[in-house]
């Protein structure tokens, strides 16, 4: 098949792209950012300029639209935000794509909305409130929290507040008054990363792993696949609840009472770990796209440990800023030593594709010469792809 990947940028457009390559589809993708990660990799075939989706969702929709039927595109598979305007076109789309009905995508996608959902099926969540307005904050009086704007992408619109003061700092500098936030009392343990993908309301593949070690922006630089007791129960029901069709993934914390679900993203998110683990998640998408019922496939292992050595050597700029800890940090990964030991790359695997080391070396030697410089590979990752609360807005102005 000839599949044309929605955005460029971001972590999981890397990911999907090597698996797809590696097993026979011709690869392409879209990029508003002349130098986008997924274009360092022999699985991708051509990159074709579009708008940047945030700041124009609908001319980028034109663009990829008219880039698949120049290109014959099989399907345009959603790796990012994109999927809000193709889910919301869906019915008028020149091209096949994997996407949910939009009622069901709305219930999801805002974080008000989505913390509604999940408390219909009774799935666990922090302590939540709801706040519209300055005196709604005084109902809120558990510390530490997190105060959120409905529509963020990669923790751009989450603030953390210790007490009062800073609650309400948090509250205005989010918007407070121009829209709702919501506000979670923070959790306390490991965060676990969950994917599922769903055919019509049915779960049909699952998978769910642990971030071992941060790496820049909050992002795992080290997971482990892990097996969460009912999570499956939890999902299906969830998916059959929304009548999901596609990727839905969400990030949960483990607590010593159980796993507490603190964010849900409508897309498949860094599937590498799952297909180490046993469970091909991309895969599954592809089955969901087909005409037949997608089958389902059992649960992968745990214990499976993979690493992205380039969100490890980021990260070691962002929290220490240290010539020397950025150096230690690049070898324990790029060698799996130390915490990494024994651990497969998932990112940036350079055997039998060299041009993946590229934006490894340049990330190394960028923070070498100037530590700060992991501030401009992060923006420029997750900017062009990221759904903002005008562009969602929109979307919503126009929707089927």
């Amino acid at each position: 098949m000839r599949i044309l990947l929605s955005e460029g940028s971001g972590l999981t457009s890397r990911q999907v792209a090597g698996q797809l390559g590696s097993t026979g589809h011709e690869v392409e993708i879209l990029s508003s950012s002349r130098i986008c990660l997924t274009r360092f990799t022999r699985h991708v075939r051509a990159v074709h300029d579009v708008p940047r989706f945030g700041r124009d969702p609908f001319g980028w929709l034109a663009a990829a639209e008219r880039i698949a039927e120049q290109r014959k595109a099989d399907l345009l598979f959603p790796t990012q935000e994109q999927v809000t305007v193709l889910s919301a076109r869906r019915k008028h789309l020149r091209v096949a794509t994997i996407v949910p009905d939009f009622a069901s995508l709305m219930r999801v996608q805002d974080k008000i909305s989505a913390f509604h959902t999940l408390k219909a099926i009774g799935a666990p969540q922090p302590q939540t409130f709801v706040i519209s307005n300055a005196d709604d904050l005084r109902d809120v009086a558990t510390y530490p929290l997190f105060v959120k704007r409905p529509v963020s992408t990669a923790s751009s619109g989450v603030r953390r507040a210790a007490n009062a003061q800073q609650l309400e700092a948090a509250a205005r500098e989010l918007g407070l008054g121009q829209s709702e936030l919501i506000v979670q009392s923070q959790a306390s343990g490991p965060l676990a990363m969950v994917q599922a993908v769903a055919d019509s309301g049915r779960l049909v593949a699952y998978h769910a792993c642990l971030r071992l070690r941060e790496g820049v922006g909050g992002g795992a630089s080290l997971k482990e696949s892990i097996a969460l007791p009912g999570l499956s129960d939890m999902l299906a029901r969830l998916v059959a609840a929304l009548g999901w069709h596609g990727a839905l993934s969400m990030d949960l914390i483990v607590t010593d009472g159980g796993p507490v679900i603190i964010d849900v993203n409508p897309r498949l998110v860094e599937p590498a770990n799952a297909l180490a683990a046993g469970v091909d998640l991309v895969g599954a998408m592809l089955d969901a796209a087909g005409e037949a019922p997608a089958q389902q496939r059992p649960p992968g292992g745990a214990g499976v440990r993979t690493r992205q050595t380039l969100l490890a050597i980021l990260g070691a700029a962002e929290q220490h800023g240290r010539r020397g800890s950025i150096l230690r940090e690049a070898f324990d990964a790029i060698f799996a030593r130390g915490d990494y030991a024994g651990s497969l790359e998932e990112l940036t695997p350079v055997a039998g594709d060299p041009v993946a080391a590229i934006p490894v070396v340049a990330a190394l030697v960028a923070s070498l010469i100037r530590p700060t410089l992991w501030r401009k590979f992060h923006a420029g990752a997750v900017g062009p792809y990221a759904v903002t609360p005008e562009a969602w807005r929109k979307i919503l102005a126009t929707a089927d």
